[in-house]
């Protein structure tokens, strides 16, 4: 038979497949993993416009207004130019006649202003936006990295592609695909093609959903510009990575649902190797998914200033491949891994009372 009567077995296999993917009982966890960061993110814009609503009621003032104000101003002086502000605390001095601190909260409905008196003279005033674009997208960054790559899309790959043979023996249905005429090399690379395809939707489509909520809550001029200059290209970074994490892990945990009869324990022992990639020398960081799919991402993760020296020194990431190196790096390993896993499903024996 040619080859594209062979793909066409592959993509009605895999069309077949998509269904039972996208609605198994057991998927949809997944959903809760993949949208889980956009609640969180959603959740803060809501905060954000609150608080930016609040502020731009009847005693917002102009930020002109704001950027006026001076140290050494005293508190009258700047009521009578800003009038009342927002929240004004008073505590007075011990001793009679004499005034002691006061703090003041003045808003333009984009920023903040924190004015503290001494002796009703102006000793600091500290002015912070209600929400940072770039602290939003250092945040987006550690989001993504920290649990999305490392968490969401590890487990969720985790129940869709073990689920495509070991669930189906568990539900005693895999007889009826090894009954039909197709080779099982043929079924496999179908179920492989739907778990991909279920799961590049499913997480791909959760980051540009997180992606969108981060961006929600900033100036609309903020974000065409940022969409203008590097956002798209940044957004498009998220999503490839999100669909090469999905394509190496699928293609693991494929194979470990058939050369393993307790693929869990090899999901346990991928996951530390994973989570301790930065502690490890760099020749062994590159033995991992983490490690390619790192290269994609736009962002670097933040990390705490106040680490020591000496762990910051053990977690520093090694120079990353290029991008195309790590796409094609991964590809060659995801071929290797499904050729490996089409040697084992040719040899599959289907013993329902041993499962």
């Amino acid at each position: 038979m040619n080859l594209e009567f062979r793909l066409r077995q592959v993509w009605t296999i895999a069309r077949l497949e998509l269904r039972r993917v996208f609605f198994s009982k057991r998927s949809f966890w997944v959903y809760l993993l993949a949208l889980f960061p956009t609640v969180i993110f959603v959740g803060h814009a809501i905060d954000v416009k609150i608080q930016e609503r609040r502020s731009a009621g009847d005693r917002a003032v102009s930020a002109a207004l704001i950027d006026s104000i001076t140290k050494g101003d005293t508190a009258d002086e700047i009521t009578a130019r800003l009038g009342p502000p927002a929240r004004d605390f008073e505590w007075k001095s011990g001793r009679r006649g004499e005034r002691g601190r006061r703090h003041m909260v003045y808003s333009d409905g984009k920023r903040r202003a924190d004015l503290d008196f001494e002796a009703n003279i102006l000793a600091s005033k500290h002015v912070h936006t209600f929400v940072d674009f770039d602290e939003s997208r250092t945040i987006f960054a550690g989001v993504f990295d920290y649990f999305y790559l490392r968490l969401a899309i590890f487990f969720g790959c985790l129940g869709i592609f073990m689920n495509l043979f070991r669930g189906e023996m568990l539900d005693k249905t895999l007889h009826f695909w090894f009954l039909a005429p197709a080779r099982r090399e043929v079924l496999l690379a179908g179920k492989y093609l739907a778990g991909l395809v279920a799961a590049v939707i499913i997480f791909g489509g959760g980051a540009m959903l997180a992606f969108a909520a981060m961006l929600w809550p900033h100036d609309p001029a903020e974000i065409k510009a940022y969409l203008q200059g590097p956002g798209l290209g940044h957004a498009i970074s998220y999503a490839g990575a999100a669909a090469l994490g999905c394509l190496g892990y699928g293609s693991v945990f494929l194979a470990s649902g058939l050369l393993l009869r307790n693929p869990i324990i090899p999901a346990v022992v991928l996951l530390l190797w994973e989570g301790i990639n930065g502690f490890l020398p760099e020749i062994l960081q590159k033995l991992s998914v983490i490690y390619y799919v790192q290269a994609l991402c736009p962002v670097p993760p933040p990390t705490d200033p106040n680490m020591p020296a000496l762990l910051k020194l053990l977690i520093s990431p090694p120079t990353p491949p290029s991008v195309w190196l790590a796409v094609l790096g991964l590809l060659g390993v995801t071929a290797l891994v499904l050729w490996a896993a089409s040697r084992a499903v040719k040899r599959l024996e289907i013993n329902y009372g041993t499962d």
